[in-house]
């Protein structure tokens, strides 16, 4: 069992912006897995079907990025899951526009949803997939993240990278494959 939980902002204000790219891979993988991510549950919204025989539970928490971790923990004691069945996506402002990285462990790195879930699950040693969002040093941080996305490249290589994880592909070869140099603009 997989469980990939995408990080994100409930609420139509914050539909299709950079903060919820995390939301944004999970409906793409939802529509590559022919899953509904509509019942709610475990303050989420969840799906769940199989890739390939293995059986995927999709996540978008419903209770604002810095509380992902209530969701995320009550979902992992519920299926009794493995800190390795884990995947979170979310956004980064360090990462350029088009660019995504995976990791198999570490810090939050400044990403409070991230920081949420390391809380409450008492360890860092979970798979994250980092989506670039970038960075507009003539906007403020806040009306950055919650601006319109541009573009869905990465959103592509973050489904790829999320069914080759489902796929059981190691991490190596994970970081190997997708953690590349942005694209030219």
């Amino acid at each position: 069992m997989k469980i990939i939980v995408g990080l994100g902002n409930p609420g139509k204000e914050y539909e299709k912006t950079r903060h919820n790219a995390g939301f944004l891979a999970i409906d793409e993988l939802a529509k590559e897995l022919d899953v509904k991510v509509t019942t709610s549950k475990f303050k989420a919204l969840i799906g769940e079907g199989f890739h390939k025989g293995e059986k995927v539970i999709l996540v978008k928490p419903q209770t604002y990025m810095n509380l992902s971790g209530d969701s995320v923990l009550a979902i992992m004691k519920y299926y009794d899951a493995y800190d390795e069945d884990l995947l979170v996506i979310s956004d980064d402002l360090d990462l350029d526009v088009g660019m995504v990285r995976i990791r198999d462990k570490g810090s939050a790195g400044g990403q409070k949803g991230i920081k949420s879930i390391i809380d409450r699950l008492e360890t860092q040693e979970f798979s994250r997939l980092r989506i670039g969002i970038g960075k507009n040093p003539l906007i403020k941080t806040v009306d950055y993240v919650l601006g319109k996305i541009s573009g869905d490249e990465a959103i592509e290589k973050a489904t790829q990278c999320a069914l080759d994880f489902i796929e059981g592909v190691d991490h190596l070869e994970l970081m190997n494959r997708y953690n590349t140099k942005a694209p030219k603009q």
